[in-house]
């Protein structure tokens, strides 16, 4: 069985959305993540260390069509490059899909991911795709959480969690660490 790891940035009061700025991101506060806050480099060693274990990249159908333009010809995420994608999505073509970044699988339903996660191989990285992650974590499929937790409050924006009455679910803290710059990492398993 894989693991469904969901990795990310998120304020103090759980937005995900548009940490790194840009064109596809209009959050008014878009950039929030490089923006006045002082550079720690072993605050990002997070990101890093998730490398070792990434096996294959799933995304959400927008953060897909954001990342797919920019990520292929891009230093930083050179690793990923050959890595296998996953993209749910019930409305994208595979005439979308971008070449030279690795072999690429739509799936169609929450049942296509709960079969994905049934199969042989590594454990799976969800980048962004807050959507996503609210249904996957509803149906019980991400199995861990790596966050970065800046010190800011945004007030506004996609959560990574849902608000919807549903079946409590635990977490057990696998590894944590605070930098001077107020960044707190946090790696947490389900538990089962």
């Amino acid at each position: 069985m894989r693991n469904l790891v969901y990795t990310g940035f998120m304020s103090l009061d759980g937005v995900v959305d548009s940490p790194g700025g840009g064109p596809s991101e209009e959050h008014r506060s878009g950039g929030w993540v490089f923006k006045d806050l002082e550079f720690v480099p072993e605050a990002w060693s997070l990101k890093g260390e998730e490398l070792a274990d990434t096996t294959a990249l799933m995304f959400g159908r927008r953060s897909y069509e954001a990342f797919a333009p920019v990520w292929p010809g891009s230093e930083d995420h050179a690793d990923y490059k050959e890595l296998p994608k996953y993209v749910v999505s019930t409305s994208l073509s595979d005439d979308a899909l971008v070449d030279g970044w690795g072999p690429t699988t739509i799936l169609r339903s929450t049942e296509d991911v709960a079969a994905l996660k049934e199969s042989e191989g590594g454990a799976i990285f969800i980048h962004g795709s807050a959507e996503l992650a609210r249904r996957l974590s509803d149906a019980g499929l991400i199995d861990q959480y790596n966050l970065l937790v800046f010190p800011v409050l945004l007030g506004a924006g996609k959560s990574l969690f849902g608000r919807a009455d549903r079946d409590k679910h635990m977490l057990s803290l696998r590894e944590s660490e605070s930098y001077p710059n107020g960044i707190l990492k946090l790696v947490y398993d389900v538990k089962r």
